[in-house]
């Protein structure tokens, strides 16, 4: 049986444990990062959800992408 990711509706979403390989930090440090991407998120209106971050927004805040930067 495939998971959700596998099929593409987890792929919006990056958890913790794909942040931490991505940066090559501890799970709980990227659990950090994210509650604090999430409020960034809260703050703009959107709903977040807990211990992940949505993917595109991850990117942007971290490596500038979508900005003409990279």
């Amino acid at each position: 049986m495939l998971r959700k990711e596998e099929k593409g509706y987890g792929n919006r979403f990056i958890r913790a444990e794909d942040v931490a390989q991505e940066l090559n930090v501890s799970k709980p440090y990227a659990y950090k990062l994210i509650r604090q991407l999430n409020e960034e998120l809260k703050a703009k209106g959107f709903i977040t959800i807990a211990g992940r971050v949505n993917r595109q927004y991850f990117y942007e805040r971290l490596y500038g992408a979508g900005k003409g930067e990279m």
